[in-house]
């Protein structure tokens, strides 16, 4: 049996018998695994240089993302992440691919779908991968399982249109740039967003108890190197300096403190909460409110100002379309009530409510979904981003 076609029969097996267990998928997979035993060496796995940048992108994309604001439930999307994570690796491990192989495919998965099984998506696009039935990915119904999804994004179509990942010769040694260019088609403009997903990526992975370091059994094509190949791009600034410049005197380096300032709102700044009242309702919200903002930065601080909508798709655009004279690039000295700007390597960006005395009310930062105040400075130490600035809470187009 063609590798292809082995794979494939989990993947329909598992699509006809809805009730099947995970134990029973576990030992379908092995089944396939001792088919393909002892055809393939693959090599090992090493941080991508794109990581010397503290895993900028985290998170890589916002909810906000997803096409017309749908989202899935906030309550289980990382329980969710994790089970998808766990199909990923179970489809993989089962075609005798390495742990480097789910690393790419969470990687990826995390950039079409936030690792979602998505009912909808650009055009006709859906599931895991935004795979599209009018591009020959299967049909609709395969496309939503999710082990037919990740068979089809690790081993393609059996005529290789649209090719998988094990059809690109020498996928091995190449990074997700290449690999993705191959297998998803994208714009290139988005090709970095992808790469960005890495560190999230190996989070989830590991709380899902999955092993990135396995070596595979497939027989993949000689890359002509045996060592660890790199999943980024090794082009990748590779110290923190060439990551984060200098902000010029306006508050040092990443990682130093923030102060209170004292600038004034322009008068052309009006929302149904005064600062005040916004800094309360966040510290409510951070206090006893639900894991309701999943990757929904921008709609908390337009929330904590008692708007329904900020106006905006994403934090980063937010920020940029901001008048001039409102914004405050690199400042560390914002007022407390003003929104803070990170850029996260990808589209989405991220923003926080200041809430004075160093500190912020973000999401996602210590528990996924929910609100927390913490020390402004761990968007840079823990995530790795690049603070942007700051500016006043001005939603010209908000709800």
């Amino acid at each position: 049996m063609h590798l292809r076609d082995a794979v494939r029969a989990t993947a329909a097996v598992a699509g006809r018998a809805a009730t099947l267990k995970a134990c029973g998928i576990l030992a379908v997979l092995a089944v396939v695994g001792l088919l393909v035993l002892g055809l393939i060496g693959a090599t090992a796995i090493k941080p991508a240089a794109a990581d010397a940048c503290g895993g900028r992108g985290t998170p890589g994309t916002d909810m906000d993302d997803l096409e017309d604001g749908k989202a899935p439930s906030r309550g289980s999307s990382r329980e969710e992440q994790k089970a998808n994570a766990k199909v990923i690796d179970e489809v993989a491990e089962g075609g005798g691919l390495s742990g480097r192989a789910t690393l790419i495919g969470l990687m990826v998965a995390l950039q079409e779908s936030s690792l979602l099984n998505l009912d909808h998506g650009h055009a006709d696009s859906i599931g895991l991968f935004q795979q599209r039935p009018s591009q020959g990915w299967g049909s609709r119904d395969q496309i939503m399982r999710p082990e037919y999804a990740a068979s089809m994004f690790f081993y393609g179509a059996d005529d290789g249109d649209p090719p998988g990942l094990t059809d690109v010769p020498n996928w091995e040694s190449k990074d997700v740039r290449t690999l993705v260019r191959e297998v998803q088609r994208p714009d290139a403009s988005t090709l970095d967003l992808y790469v960005v997903q890495e560190n999230l990526a190996r989070q989830i992975a590991d709380q899902a108890k999955i092993n990135l370091s396995r070596k595979g059994t497939a027989a993949a094509e000689s890359t002509g190197n045996s060592g660890p190949q790199p999943v980024g791009d090794v082009q990748q600034p590779q110290t923190r300096e060439e990551c984060y410049p200098d902000t010029d005197g306006k508050g040092g380096k990443p990682g130093n403190p923030f102060y209170d300032g004292k600038s004034p709102w322009p008068t052309s700044v009006k929302n149904p909460r005064g600062a005040e009242e916004a800094i309360r309702w966040a510290r409510r919200e951070a206090e006893t409110g639900g894991n309701d903002w999943f990757r929904w930065c921008l709609r908390f601080v337009a929330a904590a100002y008692g708007r329904g909508s900020a106006g905006s798709r994403f934090a980063i655009g937010h920020y940029r379309s901001m008048p001039e004279e409102m914004k405050h690039d690199g400042d560390r000295n914002p007022p407390p009530g003003a929104l803070m700007y990170w850029d996260t390597g990808g589209e989405a960006g991220h923003v926080a409510l200041y809430v004075g005395d160093g500190k912020i009310a973000s999401n996602d930062i210590k528990r996924a979904g929910y609100i927390d105040v913490v020390d402004a400075t761990d968007i840079e130490t823990q995530w790795g981003a690049t603070y942007l600035g700051w500016a006043p809470p001005y939603f010209p187009r908000g709800g």
